[in-house]
């Protein structure tokens, strides 16, 4: 069943009108989110504004078949997944899954690594230059099943019953591989950036699990995480913290906005006929 048989009605304003009235408005509305997730999916800016021009010309060429029981957003998104999928069959050597968070949280007297203090809480411009740089090479790492539901979270923000719908898979496969690529961003970040450090853990490894997983439905949800960082054992703290630094440096796009060449050459294309 298609997003469009799945998600309540739409009283968008786009509904009922032509596709050369309603793209160009649909270029301007989501044009800089479209190319931000492009820019991070496909990670240089040549192929990412091919996926933008593609998008947006299936979406030109299928506009009659929008019926507005999805929001022009999902149903553009949904387009761009697919050309994404086309783009990036999957490559000789490339794992069939990640580590989960049983996986990747350390135990006993393990060495976790620390990322530099954060405690003024900013990053000064070396070190976030670095972050984002390392996040960037990690996220194009990523098998595509894992890489797409993670940009359509952190860089669309979309929900997962969104990415769901749009990726065709259940709600909570869309879960599982966002938490698992937001933990495979963590791990090459502590890697390239952490300094080892000998930490153990307060609570039972059970209960930090626990923990973390409600710090990742927390993320799931965009609301502030329960738990006061007071609260957390030492090895939940530096978790958390670099969880959550890995997640920021994922959003840190540069030259996220449409480029005005291409921005002007979409709307005159797809720019109703002058009388």
């Amino acid at each position: 069943m298609s997003i469009e048989a799945r998600s309540p009605a739409s009283d968008d304003p786009l509904l009922g009108r032509k596709a050369d009235e309603a793209v160009p408005e649909l270029i301007a509305r989501l044009g800089d989110r479209l190319f931000a997730f492009s820019l991070k999916f496909c990670g240089n800016q040549e192929d990412a504004e091919d996926l933008v021009q593609e998008t947006f010309l299936q979406a030109f060429r299928k506009w009659s078949q929008f019926e507005g029981r999805s929001n022009p957003s999902s149903w553009l998104y949904r387009i761009a997944a697919r050309g994404c999928q086309r783009m990036n069959r999957k490559r000789a050597g490339e794992p069939a899954r990640i580590a989960s968070l049983d996986e990747r949280l350390p135990s006993g007297s393990a060495l976790v690594a620390r990322l530099p203090s954060r405690d003024d809480g900013a990053l000064d411009e070396e070190m976030r230059r670095e972050a984002a740089e390392t996040v960037d090479r990690a996220l194009a790492q990523l098998p595509v099943g894992y890489r797409l539901p993670l940009v359509l979270k952190e860089i669309a923000e979309l929900s997962l019953r969104e990415i769901a719908q749009i990726l065709g898979i259940k709600e909570a496969t869309a879960k599982t591989r966002v938490h698992r690529g937001r933990l495979a961003l963590r791990a090459e970040l502590t890697e390239r950036l952490g300094v080892p450090s000998e930490i153990l853990g307060d609570h039972p490894h059970r209960v930090c699990l626990d923990l973390l997983r409600s710090k990742m439905d927390a993320m799931d949800r965009g609301v502030e995480f329960p738990m006061h960082q007071l609260e957390l054992c030492e090895r939940c703290r530096v978790f958390v913290e670099s969880l959550d630094l890995a997640v920021e440096a994922c959003r840190w796009v540069r030259g996220g906005e449409l480029p005005e060449a291409l921005r002007r050459q979409l709307t005159q294309e797809f720019a109703p006929p002058r009388p």
